[in-house]
């Protein structure tokens, strides 16, 4: 998981307001409960010491925010009087959270967000296509195309010395536009940086789409029939497919990065090495267990490798400050444009201390498992 997006939390010193809110509002009683559940988080906000403006600031959030259909939530940071970053979930989080800190808490919503894959759609007939695109980072695009042969599309059957040019020349038109709409998609999915390619529709056409796609694309096209272009069609199936492919390219992100784990053998493991391993820019991806329970902490200084386990490896740090373990690595691997995996308790039982990463170089002084140099 690139973490760019949340940059602009830590281009501002805090202390931070953290929000995290079941803003559902399906029910008749919507408004009042989403009021009810911010007011408990406000007085949270209070107890903690939170600054009224502030405050204030995610309250417009809260209350005016273009609301969404079905159950989701809103993550939502803020200092200074000022919102400086906003994120809808897909789903409602665990529990309805608010914390003043140093540091802004992201776990939670990284947590929740997974793997960002990119991805192509495309529903195809014989006469062009719809297509939609997202990025990785949740920007939609969308593109139709409409096949510049227009005439001769149906196989007829008029009988007599005519007959094959008819046929000749439906099979080309149909393969004219098939080659738009690859044109098309390839412009799309080089443009989102596409993990995944669905071609979809009319069996003939994604046949010959797919077989007009460059081979980088070709590697990675699931077709279907499903789906259907005309008013009304049901697309549940062809949105299952769509999901399922997405789901199996994000299972086979995280395993390439196990493996690329497990290859180190006992170098970037364990809290310790990964920390060390921060404070040099070292780490290319770190492995985290998601573990809401989680309260370890760490020490921190005002720059991102400013990490430690302890104050006394912050030498040059005239006051460091304990805070949540996990703000404390997010925000370092922001400031070093490394990658994050969150995994599941049961996809890395053995992990030491929940926590490891794939390093971008290792050499005589790079930490191993446990040894607790750094």
């Amino acid at each position: 998981m690139q973490l760019s997006f949340l940059r602009p939390l830590y281009d501002r010193p805090g202390p931070w307001c953290s929000v995290y809110l079941d803003a559902s509002r399906d029910t008749h009683d919507a408004h009042p409960q989403v009021d009810l559940r911010w007011r408990a988080l406000k007085g949270h906000l209070l107890e903690q010491g939170a600054d009224a403006a502030t405050i204030d600031a995610v309250a417009r959030v809260v209350r005016g925010h273009e609301p969404r259909p079905g159950d989701y939530g809103v993550a939502i940071f803020a200092t200074g009087g000022r919102v400086v970053l906003t994120e809808y979930l897909a789903a409602p989080p665990l529990n309805d959270l608010a914390v003043w800190a140093t540091l802004p808490h992201t776990m939670p919503l990284v947590a929740q967000r997974g793997e960002q894959i990119a991805w192509v759609r495309v529903l195809a007939d014989r006469t062009g296509a719809d297509a939609m695109a997202v990025s990785a980072g949740g920007v939609p695009r969308r593109a139709h195309v409409q096949g510049r042969e227009g005439t001769q599309l149906r196989r007829v059957q008029p009988g007599g010395w005519s007959q094959s040019r008819y046929q000749r020349a439906a099979v080309e038109a149909w393969h004219h536009n098939a080659g738009d709409v690859a044109a098309a998609t390839v412009e799309l999915a080089e443009k989102v940086g596409a993990d995944v390619l669905v071609v979809a529709g009319d069996v003939r056409a994604t046949g010959m789409v797919a077989a007009q796609l460059p081979p980088r694309w070709q590697d990675m096209v699931v077709r279907t029939d499903a789906g259907a272009r005309n008013a009304g069609a049901d697309e549940t199936l062809m949105d299952d497919i769509t999901v399922q492919t997405i789901a199996e390219a994000a299972e086979q992100r995280v395993a390439a990065v196990l493996d690329r784990f497990g290859m180190q053998e006992d170098v970037g493991a364990g809290l310790e090495a990964v920390v060390s391993a921060l404070r040099r820019s070292q780490v290319d991806t770190m492995l985290i267990v998601d573990d809401p329970s989680a309260t370890g902490e760490l020490w921190v200084g005002p720059e991102p490798t400013d990490i430690a386990t302890a104050p006394d490896q912050l030498a040059a740090v005239r006051e460091p400050q304990r805070v949540r373990a996990d703000a404390a690595l997010v925000r370092a691997l922001v400031g070093t444009d490394a990658a994050l995996t969150v995994l599941g308790p049961d996809e890395a039982p053995e992990l030491t201390d929940g926590v490891g990463a794939v390093l971008r170089y290792v050499d005589a002084s790079t930490p191993g498992r446990g040894d607790g140099r750094g």
